[in-house]
């Protein structure tokens, strides 16, 4: 199975946005779809799922300000990050829910690419 690529990080300035995007097969079409971020030295941390319908869920962390969404004829899962923070400076990695039960939990995903870096200066 090829990794999901995760792609669109940058440097950014707090306030501003970024938009990533994660590539990946018809294989996870059916799947529930994560985004997780991962700080040095901290676990891999929930921050937004997307269902295979569309319906989005949302870490308190992030709410209101991220937007995740697919694109299931593409196989691309894109998080729209409005409003950066300096704490929400991590890698950001995506993962298809192919292990089953709550989004919320990273040990249920498998696909991990590389992750894409976004650092947040303020």
């Amino acid at each position: 199975q090829v990794p999901l690529v995760e792609s669109g990080g940058g440097l950014m300035q707090a306030g501003g946005s970024l938009r990533l995007s994660c590539t990946a097969s018809e294989y996870y079409r059916t799947y529930t779809m994560g985004w997780f971020r991962q700080a040095p030295g901290k676990e891999r941390e929930f921050a937004a799922a997307i269902n295979k319908n569309g319906e989005p869920f949302y870490a308190d962390s992030v709410k209101g300000r991220f937007t995740i969404s697919r694109d299931n004829a593409k196989n691309v899962v894109y998080l729209q990050m409005n409003n950066l923070k300096p704490g929400d400076t991590a890698v950001y990695y995506c993962g298809g829910l192919t292990r089953g039960g709550s989004y919320y939990y990273a040990s249920r995903y498998s696909g991990w690419g590389q992750g894409t870096q976004v650092t947040v200066s303020s």
